[in-house]
């Protein structure tokens, strides 16, 4: 199973409607970050992780 497919399914079910998902890749090509929202994830981030900038997204998504 893949990220994507990881994803779909933690959408299906209800009781994780609010879980905020970060996809994490070493892909940085446009259609793999509209794929990786498309299968439920609210935002994206590629490798290498810029420390700061994840925590920040953490940080805006465990706020909502």
């Amino acid at each position: 199973m893949d990220g994507y497919e990881a994803s779909s399914k933690i959408r299906k079910n209800a009781d994780f409607k609010n879980l905020p998902i970060i996809s994490l890749t070493a892909k940085a090509m446009p259609e793999d970050k509209a794929k990786s929202l498309e299968a439920g994830a609210n935002d994206y981030l590629t490798k290498p992780v810029d420390i700061n900038k994840l925590l920040d997204v953490v940080r805006l998504w465990l706020n909502q």
